[in-house]
């Protein structure tokens, strides 16, 4: 998360939407990176809205616009395959060792699937009570995003590419590809909505 006191504008980091690499290209520019843990640096609009946001507009008398950007949501679970193929990969017990993503996406779409991957969804990381991220971008068109900061932030905004998956075959099939997108109706409504 990267807060700008002066443009009253706060960017979370939805995982697997190239955040380390926003993060990277503005906090030098941020009033405050929370990067790390993990728990503070993906902080989610209803943790957001219950406790910073009250506080900033508390301190300024301003109300605070948050931002973030949206991946594609099957692209989205490949990609967070791809993370977790590669974490703790030295690991002989690695739970995902020999699991190939149609195993993975038709464990995401079970029900209580996501929370045994330790995965939650764009949706809830997005959206709380009615409530949404005030400014969401699709990482697809991620220009769009780069330009809404340079006009805020009044600079020149380079991203770099950073923390870059391995590549594995992330196919799947077309009745798993149903299954999956069922489960993610409320990340595919709410993504085409951006």
């Amino acid at each position: 998360m990267l807060i700008f006191w002066d443009q009253r504008l706060v960017f979370l980091a939805n995982p697997k939407t190239g955040s380390s690499a926003v993060e990277m290209a503005l906090e030098s520019l941020a009033s405050a990176a929370l990067q790390r843990p993990a728990q503070l640096k993906h902080t989610d609009i209803g943790t957001y809205n219950k406790h910073l946001g009250p506080w900033l507009e508390a301190q300024t008398g301003e109300r605070f616009t948050t931002v973030a950007l949206m991946r594609e949501p099957v692209d989205w679970l490949r990609s967070w395959y791809r993370f977790k193929l590669r974490d703790d990969h030295e690991d002989p017990h690695h739970a995902m060792a020999g699991m190939s993503f149609s195993e993975f996406a038709t464990e995401y779409a079970q029900e209580g699937g996501s929370p045994m991957l330790g995965i939650s969804s764009q949706s809830d990381f997005l959206t709380h009570r009615m409530r949404t991220v005030d400014c969401m971008f699709q990482y697809e068109r991620i220009q769009d995003f780069v330009d809404f900061l340079e006009n805020r932030l009044d600079c020149a905004i380079e991203l770099p590419r950073i923390n870059v998956p391995p590549s594995v075959d992330v196919h799947l099939d077309a009745q798993s590809e149903r299954q999956l997108r069922q489960a993610m109706t409320n990340d595919l409504d709410l993504y085409d909505t951006l």
